[in-house]
């Protein structure tokens, strides 16, 4: 037996970086996956991956969890073998920019602000009152360092990630009486496509963010996830902050070379 045997999990954004990893890790524990993202082709791919390595139900769905129609319509619509979600695993979300304030562009802070906040908020919406009616159930929301600290360039970023770890809490005060568990991941410095999104396909800037250091990796982040989800009932990881040797804060960083 493994640790998720007959659990079915859905995990947003799981056509890349982190949210491919947590899903590539949760199967290995033997989980039944859902897998969402905008980027349809790339989830197909993982889902065919996951289905040979492993044998597993893998239910792949184009969303964009900014539009709250299409995230009710989708959760609705599940098949009854696939309604029944878990584990949920709010890992959609992006950064844009790195503007002082007065210079930030409104459709970077509207992309963050609708993706990083809203889509979980939809999205948790539409899963959490089943887990409700169940009494059974995990959310674990991927936050950030940087809804800890506000640094220069970042106000927009660190706001919606600040919400997004008020959001968290709020659950688990409403959630409190039920079985279900909340859990928040925050990681710092992890090497994705993260910052080449936030500098508009900038190769070489987004390249820079990581020179002379040992970033985390998606797969930490994941197995932090793991942990969290497979601790006895009883037992909950409410907060997790993740940051690789080399960072003490969210500026605070050791470069070598």
């Amino acid at each position: 037996m493994k640790r998720l045997d007959g659990r079915t999990a859905f995990v947003t954004g799981a056509s890349s970086g982190i949210g491919r990893s947590i899903a590539r890790a949760l199967a290995v524990e033997g989980a039944r996956l859902l897998l969402a993202a905008r980027r349809l082709d790339r989830v197909d791919v993982l889902a065919e991956e996951i289905r040979a390595a492993h044998g597993l139900d893998v239910l792949t769905s184009s969303l964009d969890v900014r539009r709250q129609p299409d995230v009710e319509a989708m959760v609705r619509a599940l098949p009854p073998e696939w309604a029944a979600i878990d584990i949920l695993v709010n890992n959609a979300g992006l950064s844009r920019g790195l503007n002082k304030f007065h210079e930030g562009l409104l459709q970077d802070w509207e992309e963050m602000l609708d993706t990083n906040v809203k889509g979980l908020l939809y999205v948790s919406r539409a899963v959490i009152p089943g887990m409700v009616v169940r009494n059974r159930g995990h959310v674990v929301n991927i936050g950030s360092v940087a809804g800890r600290e506000v640094y220069p360039g970042g106000s927009v970023y660190c706001a919606s990630k600040f919400a997004e770890r008020a959001i968290s809490k709020g659950m688990l005060l409403d959630l409190n009486g039920t079985e279900i568990r909340v859990t928040t991941v925050d990681p710092g410095m992890v090497e994705t496509e993260f910052s080449l999104v936030r500098f508009h396909g900038d190769e070489s800037r987004a390249k820079s963010v990581y020179l002379g250091l040992t970033p985390l990796t998606p797969d930490d982040v994941a197995d932090a996830v793991v942990y969290a989800i497979t601790r006895p009932a009883h037992m909950n990881v409410a907060e997790m902050v993740l940051m690789p040797t080399c960072q003490a804060g969210a500026t605070v960083v050791s470069r070598k070379g």
